[in-house]
């Protein structure tokens, strides 16, 4: 799932800027969550090439996990979101719902989010509208309509804590939906970038614009090995989400999620991630 991961960032940046100025103008206004903001041809090129490089759900990946159950959620529009849940057997700690980077399937990670019911929690990761296990068409403005509405949904079961981790376009579409609102316990953005206006999508979707008043819920992980996206693309968000009390770290050893040197590296990640998911 993650081989060429970094040069397809690249081939979907090129192709945001390079397409026609016949494309449709952004706009962040529109009744149909399907609708491309980001360009009428380069956004559906985009995520079809995220899609492809995502691959194809396969159960067999989560075969041998314990206390795994198939999940699904029906939007608003009436797509289904499919993806998987991992229970804690007695009294959870509250949930945890994953958004993951954009070319991961849930299946592809629910192995390793078990650190995260040893916690506690139970995870919930839905694959993306489009990704997997789920319908609809992939489009950012209904990505980050299903996750305000999961985010709503899951608010309603009696948890005590809300948990949200957000890795590279799932911290964008995390902060996009609930970033500045008080929906959460505490929220993990790890290599996420400032924004993302300079590929032809609304400022209004840029992420930094999304960041809550009080940060002291959140905290940002940057990489400084990360090739996706580099810690100068961070350096807005963080700053400004430092400024307004947010924990904010720059690890030395970090690649981009899942793309860490060696699985040391991945579990002292998740380590860190679910210390603060934790303690905040």
């Amino acid at each position: 799932m993650h081989a060429g991961y970094a040069l397809l960032a690249f081939a979907f940046a090129v192709t945001l800027l390079s397409c026609s100025s016949s494309a449709t103008k952004p706009s962040s206004m529109t009744s149909d969550p399907e609708t491309s903001i980001c360009g009428r041809f380069r956004e559906p090129l985009a995520f079809w090439m995220f899609r492809r490089a995502a691959g194809t759900a396969d159960e067999r990946r989560v075969a041998r996990i314990r206390d795994i159950e198939r999940i699904n959620f029906i939007t608003r529009d009436g797509r289904e979101l499919g993806g998987y849940k991992l229970l804690v057997r007695e009294n959870p700690r509250g949930y945890l719902l994953v958004a993951p980077g954009n070319a991961m399937l849930a299946d592809q990670i629910m192995d390793e989010m078990q650190l995260f019911r040893v916690r506690g929690f139970d995870v919930y990761i839905y694959d993306y509208r489009g990704y997997g296990l789920s319908g609809g068409k992939s489009r950012l403005a209904a990505l980050v309509s299903d996750y305000r509405e999961l985010v709503a949904f899951l608010n309603t079961r009696p948890y005590r804590r809300r948990a949200l981790y957000g890795m590279s376009m799932g911290g964008i579409i995390l902060l996009n939906a609930v970033g500045s609102t008080d929906m959460y316990s505490a929220m993990v953005v790890d290599s996420s970038p400032s924004r993302i206006s300079h590929l032809g999508c609304p400022d209004s979707y840029d992420p930094v614009n999304h960041l809550p008043v009080d940060g002291s819920r959140m905290k940002i992980i940057s990489g400084e090995q990360d090739s996706v996206v580099r810690p100068a693309e961070m350096a807005e968000l963080m700053q400004i989400a430092k400024k307004r009390g947010a924990t904010v770290v720059s690890r030395e050893e970090y690649a981009h999620p899942f793309q860490d040197a060696d699985l040391t590296i991945r579990r002292r990640r998740l380590i860190e991630v679910a210390d603060f998911l934790t303690q905040k």
